[in-house]
Order: structure tokens, then sequence, then C-alpha cells
């Protein structure tokens, strides 16, 4: 029987490798950024990285419930279609697939008793879908990794 996502990310004995592993792919994602909006990114990513050490840590761990449960009809589909890349099936998806994901962080900044946090978020948005979508294989192919070590 395949476990479902949130079984697979969750474990509490392979959820803090999957956090790990996650901060590691957003510290890649970051690097691998280019250009004018890349140069932007880097910089405030080192700058929160610098004022708040493990924030990032903090913030993949608290998240990631709501980013599996956002994955759930998108794992389920490929575990169904016999697929071996699920990076593959969510680049095939970008939109759809970074909507999913982004839908996650939107609740999160319109719950924000902070203006200014809502203000940057709105202003991050729209090359947060770009992001996302560019992230997807890397994220995919994460998942995999992960649900081989479960079924173990």
């Amino acid at each position: 029987m395949t476990q479902t996502l949130n079984a697979i990310l969750l474990d509490p004995t392979r959820r803090p490798t999957v956090v790990t592993d996650l901060q590691t792919l957003v510290d890649q994602e970051v690097s691998d950024s280019g250009g004018v909006s890349g140069a932007v990114i880097k910089t405030g990513y080192a700058t929160v990285k610098k004022v708040k050490p493990g924030i990032v840590s903090s913030a993949v761990d608290k998240m990631l419930p709501d980013f599996a449960t956002a994955l759930e009809p998108f794992y389920a589909d490929y575990r169904a279609s016999a697929g071996t890349d699920f990076g593959a099936y969510l680049s095939a998806r970008p939109a759809e697939a970074a909507n999913a994901l982004l839908s996650v962080s939107d609740r999160r900044a319109e719950g924000s008793s902070s203006d200014a946090v809502k203000k940057v978020y709105g202003k991050l948005r729209p090359q947060g879908q770009k992001n996302v979508e560019e992230a997807l294989p890397r994220l995919g192919r994460l998942i995999d990794q992960h649900a081989a070590r479960a079924a173990v």
C-alpha cells in the first residue's frame, strides 16, 4: 500500500531530515536565482537569515503540514498513474502545483497581524509564482527520495 504524502513527510522519525532537505532546497533555489530580481532575492534572503538565524528551518517546519496537504492530490494522482518522477509530474502542471503551494503562504500572509509582512509579501508574491514553478523539479525529486526511504 502506498503511503500518503502526509505520512511520508510528517513521520516524526523522518520529519527533521525532511525539514533540513527542504531548507537546503530553498538555499539552492535562492543561490541559483539570477538577474536583478535574483540579486534582490539573494540579498533579502541573506539579510533575513543573518538577522534571524534558524528562521528558514522554523518556517519550513511550521508550514510543512500545510504544504504536504496542498501537494497530496498531486501525489495521489502521480502514484495512481504509476509515475516514476514526481518532479517531472509537477513540472507538467507548473501553475497548478505552484498555486497550491503558494496558497499556503498566501493564507499565512493574510492571517498575519503585521501590515509590514503583508506589504512585503504582496510585493514578492508575483515573482514567487515563477520561483516556485522553477523549484518544482527539485521539490519532486526530494519527495521521491523521502518516499523511497519511507518504503523501506
